[in-house]
């Protein structure tokens, strides 16, 4: 093994440590957040308006008094459940698309990537703003936008990984014996293209939570009256010359967040080929 393969697994291993650390707390602040919580996220205590960490209030309070802590962890669940819905949805979609666009290849190949060539024009901020128009702002709603322009990108993995695999030696002795074309490719095409996806999805994790907040923040994602990292930070920016803490809170919560997928997804690929 040379001594640069060596130093990436060495890197990819200590890039998971620390991946696994961010989103571990992450996830136990989203669980937390369903048995306990310091005060009511809506709270108002006018008294304690825009209030520096205190023992009280160990995150400081927002303009309206409520607790800072309070509302970043029910932002964590929502930022969690966000993300990996619309990533679920992108995973799903995507890979349907993709595994019939390579395995079936010719006309049915070019139909489906020229379709998949359109979603990939579409951010996921302008989809959202075309679903807003059609139906209305909401959780659904940058649940979808976040889906579906992820899609793209799940679909062309998988369609690089099936023109591969299909060509194998095993593939080849399951058509031989038989199997159908279903069977083919949920029992030994699939299998073998997990690799990649399971990293585009921790990746692509990263993204949808960054998408949802500045969803959130132009008013396209969460609701106003729910708790979320972007709706905290668009609530925040009109007082931010009075105290940093509203905006601070939630804007480091999204690189913790951004930063424990990153890793994940980094990590995840230098140890699967450390020769990439």
């Amino acid at each position: 093994m040379s001594a640069v393969t060596l130093r990436r697994l060495t890197l990819g291993r200590l890039n998971l440590y620390l991946g696994v650390f961010l989103i571990g707390v992450l996830v136990l602040a989203a669980l937390l957040s369903f048995v306990w919580l310091p005060y009511d996220p809506q709270a108002m205590n006018f008294a304690a308006q825009l209030s520096a960490p205190t023992a009280a209030h160990p995150l400081g309070t927002d303009h309206f008094g409520r607790d800072l802590l309070a509302r970043v962890l029910l932002g964590a669940r929502s930022a969690l459940y966000v993300g990996f819905t619309a990533v679920g949805i992108a995973l799903t979609v995507g890979s349907l698309l993709g595994a019939l666009a390579g395995y079936l290849g010719g006309f049915i190949d070019e139909v489906i990537m020229r379709l998949v060539d359109v979603a990939y024009a579409f951010p996921a901020i302008l989809m959202a703003l075309l679903l807003a128009a059609v139906f209305q702002p909401g959780t659904l709603t940058a649940m979808s936008a976040i889906g579906i322009a992820t899609v793209p990108i799940f679909a062309r993995i998988v369609r690089a990984s099936v023109l591969t695999i299909k060509e194998r030696e095993f593939v080849e002795a399951g058509r031989a014996l038989g199997m159908g074309s279903g069977r083919i490719l949920l029992r030994h095409v699939m299998p073998n293209a997990l690799g990649p996806l399971i990293v585009q999805a921790s990746l692509s994790l990263a993204v949808a939570v960054l998408a949802e907040a500045a969803l959130s923040f132009l008013g396209l994602g969460t609701p106003p009256d729910v708790p979320s990292w972007g709706n905290m930070l668009r609530e925040s920016q009109s007082f931010m010359a009075m105290s940093p803490w509203p905006a601070l809170v939630p804007g480091l919560a999204i690189v913790w967040t951004v930063l424990g997928f990153s890793l994940l997804g980094d990590a995840m690929r230098d140890l699967w080929d450390p020769r990439g």
